[in-house]
């Protein structure tokens, strides 16, 4: 009888300690301490001369390893990453584009960050803070950065109110100038044309307006198109109010693609006082027309 039941129990026992020798294996072949990266911000430089301001607005994060992207993250971030080792890791700036934070985008016109032989420690943290620069064939048709004497952003037809300078301090959002609009109930309307006309890429080929503004005011922007007939009116987006200066991106790509019989572009930005401010005030600066390099022959 004892030596059946110490068969039995001697059975159990191995029985047990194969199931806990087993599910240890399994737990330790699928554990996995991660590596970490930290980025807390994404700075940005220009050459003043050529591509103006370097004022920017850049929130996110697209991060690649080894060319797979692994996520997009707004800064500051920490995050994990299931790799060690030397990797190739890539940063790609990203914004919102239109001003609408459920529209992430990487921009286009932003270089990546790449760092080549990046090491990933396991719980470790590899912090990156770099900056970057406009692609090498970025070109920039129109800037407007109020500095000069002249405004080659000028009253629409359908404006019943001009656009200025101004060099009060707190008006300003850098430099020695920016543009100001005064609309109220005698003058209500504002429109604001480009003074030149623009040849665009199409054919999808990413074109955006690059602007910093403080309005009281919602305005439009968008572009006039130019036929042998006719000129075609597209608003594309509308900027809320804000009392602190922002910067947006602007995406025109579509609605200049779809304009297959334009010659040529306009940029414009409309106002039409509403009834909650009295008199507001619509401050602008470092307006860009922004696209890639193409070949107009």
């Amino acid at each position: 009888m004892y030596r059946n039941l110490y068969f039995l129990i001697s059975i159990v026992i191995f029985l047990l300690g194969i199931f806990v020798f087993d599910s240890c294996e399994k737990f330790e072949s699928d554990q996995t301490i991660p590596a970490y990266i930290q980025i807390d911000s994404i700075g940005f430089s220009t050459d003043i001369s050529q591509q103006g301001s370097a004022s920017h607005n850049i929130i996110d994060a697209w991060v690649y390893i080894d060319d797979q992207l692994i996520g997009a993250f707004e800064m500051p971030a920490k995050f994990p990453v299931l790799e060690k080792g030397i990797h190739k890791v890539e940063i790609r700036p990203g914004v919102k584009m239109n001003g609408v934070a459920a529209t992430r985008i990487i921009y286009p016109f932003f270089k990546p960050i790449t760092l080549e032989n990046c090491r990933l420690t396991p719980d470790s943290i590899t912090i990156i803070n770099k900056s970057t620069i406009y692609y090498d064939n970025t070109v920039f048709p129109w800037i407007e950065n109020f500095e000069s004497e002249s405004l080659s952003l000028v009253a629409g037809t359908n404006s019943d109110t001009t656009i200025s300078k101004t060099n009060v301090d707190s008006l300003v959002f850098e430099g020695n100038y920016s543009g100001i609009v005064y609309i109220d109930e005698e003058n209500p309307v504002f429109e604001g044309v480009s003074y030149e006309a623009y040849i665009l890429p199409q054919l999808g080929s990413p074109v955006f307006i690059e602007l910093n503004y403080k309005i009281d005011n919602i305005i439009t922007a968008g572009i006039y198109s130019q036929t042998q007939s006719q000129i075609i009116s597209s608003p594309i987006v509308n900027i809320n109010t804000s009392d602190k200066w922002k910067k947006i991106y602007i995406n025109i790509t579509p609605n200049v693609s779809a304009a297959t019989n334009a010659l040529d572009f306009k940029i414009f930005f409309g106002s039409v006082k509403t009834e909650d401010v009295d008199n507001p005030v619509i401050l602008l600066d470092n307006i860009k027309l922004v696209h890639k390099s193409y070949d107009t022959k």
